[in-house]
């Protein structure tokens, strides 16, 4: 591992981030866990640390909202193929009341990727924050017709999250740790429910602008924030450990070697098929693109992942039996660095060249 710890200390020195840590696993067997650089660089410097918590940004999607969808699905409460407007009736009026679960999963909802609906909401109580966004969600025109075109949309996360707490009754931070973290001891897998911040050894994110501050354990996303740090489109913290432990958990299950768990095989594996021949997104989880993939060349075709905006990142590839995990800190203190997009193919195929070495 000597190639990938040289490319993570050269990506540091180069400015690609200020600090991370990588996992490695191949075979249920972990050949690699390693911080390295700093967790903060102002108003001092702060060493990483492998059980740094670090703000995961949209691996919220996959490992928050997707999965409790999946359970939801799985128990009946809800279908992939159900029409929006029979899980929350608020959308029954709307241009919006025949989209699917599906679709909202695999980003073919026709909404927009983004919208900075902060901007509006950040002077308003959370809860009244909470209720103004969805109704914007309500009134927000379609960007295309759905199911036809995919476009990665927080905005199809936003409403998941709702018909998630519709369906089950409960807000998603409390549904997903009732149902998925605790039950598998994944404690460093947490929402930070505002104002409340559990304490952590904190990677630093963005100075921000408009909070004035630099954020540690407060979230990054700025819809998710004005909304008190829990949506289904970001919010979600944990350690590079737990992620893996989250991901060990779905591929047992997924190669049936797997017990009492709490997903079936089927619905796992219906969860990472690719939903459409001609997009790379399954269920919540991305798959490799046949070119410029931010897993490499040498993820199989059979391998599923996910990126965040703060610079996380994992790809697991169920032919090859590898796990990647990689927590980065890149948008500290500034979000305009992308230097980590180059860098992630990079590391993945130092990775997969290593352990075929």
């Amino acid at each position: 591992m000597n190639h990938v710890r040289q490319c993570m200390q050269d990506a540091v020195g180069q400015g690609v981030f200020p600090g991370a840590v990588l996992l490695v696993a191949e075979n249920d067997h972990m050949v690699l866990l390693e911080a390295f650089g700093q967790a903060r660089l102002y108003p001092s410097e702060r060493p990483m640390r492998v059980d740094t918590v670090f703000d995961l940004a949209s691996l919220t999607k996959p490992l928050a909202t997707t999965l409790s969808a999946m359970i939801l699905v799985q128990n009946g409460a809800i279908e992939l193929d159900q029409k929006l407007a029979e899980v929350i009736s608020d959308f029954t009026p709307t241009e919006k009341r025949n989209i699917t679960i599906r679709e909202l999963l695999s980003h073919a909802s026709g909404l927009p990727a983004y919208r900075p609906f902060y901007e509006e909401l950040r002077d308003l109580g959370r809860t009244q924050a909470k209720r103004a966004l969805r109704q914007k969600l309500l009134d927000e025109p379609l960007a295309y017709e759905p199911g036809g075109t995919c476009l990665y949309s927080d905005l199809g996360f936003m409403i998941l999250e709702w018909a998630i707490e519709v369906a089950s009754g409960r807000k998603l931070n409390e549904f997903t740790s009732e149902e998925v973290y605790t039950p598998f001891g994944l404690h460093s897998l947490f929402f930070n429910a505002l104002p409340r911040r559990k304490k952590a050894p904190y990677a630093a994110t963005e100075d921000c602008p408009w909070r004035g501050k630099i954020l540690e354990g407060e979230v990054h996303d700025d819809n998710a924030y004005v909304v008190g740090g829990v949506a289904g489109h970001a919010g979600l913290f944990g350690t590079a450990q737990s992620v893996y432990r989250l991901l060990l958990v779905l591929l047992h299950t997924y190669r049936g070697t797997l017990r009492d768990g709490i997903f079936s095989p089927e619905t796992v594996e219906a969860f990472f098929t690719r939903q459409y021949p001609s997009h790379t997104w399954a269920l919540g989880f991305d798959t490799p693109s046949p070119s410029d993939s931010s897993s490499g060349r040498h993820f199989s075709e059979r391998s599923v992942g996910h990126l965040g905006f703060t610079g996380t990142s994992f790809w697991m590839d169920l032919d090859k039996q590898v796990v990647v995990v990689l927590l980065t800190n890149r948008v500290h203190p500034g979000r305009n660095n992308d230097r980590i997009k180059r860098f992630r193919p990079l590391l993945h195929d130092t990775v997969m060249k290593t352990l075929q070495a």
